[in-house]
């Protein structure tokens, strides 16, 4: 028989937003335990992205994604700053390769307004002058566009997390949860199984979010979405390249086009495209190159396809399938669900990883909430 403990909050899943999340609690003054399923910390969807940080341009004004994404670029900028994490606020284009897209290029710089995010236009010669090589018609700029060393940044929370009193424990899958009486009975399985009571629980699990809700007793029916899975590949260009800003194509269905985005150290790589799958299956099919390089010469007639190298691949943990339009992050707490003491973070695709501090502060609110 599994030994049976009492804790006061259970974080699940150890990526940046699990992390963000129990750092956040145990800073005021919870027990926090944060559990992670993998053999290390960040092993799903946080090791598997841009490590851009978003500006807040590309969600419909007032939801969450749109609010948490420029709330949490704020807060992320300031924390890497103050916590030696590495980062660089390179700026991003928006570019329009043919003249049908001027408008929603318009369109974006309007949206991005409304979010609180200021868009610089330039015309194809002023792109052209100030980046050598490329070809469009028209462009957006983004000063406040960046990247960061995502990998840093979640070895800094787990820091905070632990300097708070909080705990990382791995190879701790929660096979099963039932809530009732205002606590929460978790079946931890692993090397060393137990069950875990707890006051609190956040299901930050990513990927595994939505399976662990469906197995989640005392959790309503309806409270327990369904989740789609679009696959993202991503290319590294081998070797020296001209640029040291992101460039991103007007937005395609699905994603934000198959775009170029630096690390830390200037490597080139290009991605993610969108592929609708089935199953988690990262992957990466070296003939997808061919239709990247058709795409990226749209704007950048210079490429050398021959340079373009399969890197890795991502998942997005969609709640809307392909012809689903818009989803919102869905941040799901006691006065969603009627459970007390649980939080469901669903759908936590981009800007997740630049929404994540502000992300964390919106869960410790709710839970702070419902104790009172």
């Amino acid at each position: 028989m599994s030994e049976e403990y009492q804790v006061q909050t259970v974080v699940i899943g150890a990526g940046v937003v699990g992390l963000a999340v129990a750092r956040e609690l145990a800073r005021r003054g919870r027990e926090v335990l944060l559990l992670e399923a993998g053999n290390r910390f960040g092993e799903g969807i946080s090791s598997r992205n841009s490590e851009v940080i978003h500006a807040g341009i590309y969600y419909p004004e007032g939801t969450l994604k749109a609010r948490l994404c420029v709330e949490g670029r704020q807060l992320l900028y300031t924390y890497c700053r103050e916590h030696g994490v590495g980062h660089r606020q390179c700026g991003k284009w928006i570019v329009a390769t043919h003249e049908a897209q001027l408008d929603t290029l318009a369109g974006l710089r309007e949206a991005a307004a409304k979010n609180g995010v200021a868009l610089a236009w330039r015309d194809g010669g002023d792109v052209a002058r100030r980046l050598p090589g490329v070809r469009v018609r028209a462009a957006l700029w983004s000063a406040a566009t960046g990247i960061v060393d995502s990998h840093g940044l979640m070895v800094s929370l787990l820091a905070d997390l632990e300097a708070a009193g909080g705990q990382l424990v791995l190879q701790s899958p929660v096979l099963t949860a039932d809530s009732g009486a205002g606590r929460h009975r978790l079946e931890v399985g692993g090397a060393t199984p137990c069950v875990l009571v707890a006051r609190e629980v956040v299901n930050a699990a990513g990927l595994g979010a939505p399976a662990l809700a469906a197995r989640w007793h005392g959790l309503p029916p309806e409270q327990r979405p369904r989740q789609w899975l679009a696959r993202g590949v991503y290319f590294s260009y081998t070797g020296r390249h001209p640029f040291d800003s992101l460039i991103y194509p007007v937005p395609e269905v699905g994603g934000l086009g198959v775009h170029l985005t630096l690390d830390l150290a200037g490597q080139a790589r290009f991605g993610p495209d969108v592929e609708w799958i089935e199953r988690e299956d990262y992957r990466v099919d070296p003939a997808r190159a061919r239709a990247f390089a058709d795409g990226i010469r749209r704007w950048w007639p210079a490429l050398d396809p021959g340079r373009l190298q399969p890197a890795y691949a991502g998942i997005r943990p969609k709640l809307a399938g392909p012809d689903g339009g818009f989803f919102d992050f869905r941040i799901d707490g006691p006065a969603t669900h009627g459970v007390p003491g649980l939080v469901n973070l669903f759908g936590i695709e981009s800007p997740g990883l630049t929404a994540s501090l502000a992300i964390a502060r919106r869960v410790g609110s709710l839970l702070d909430v419902a104790a009172d």
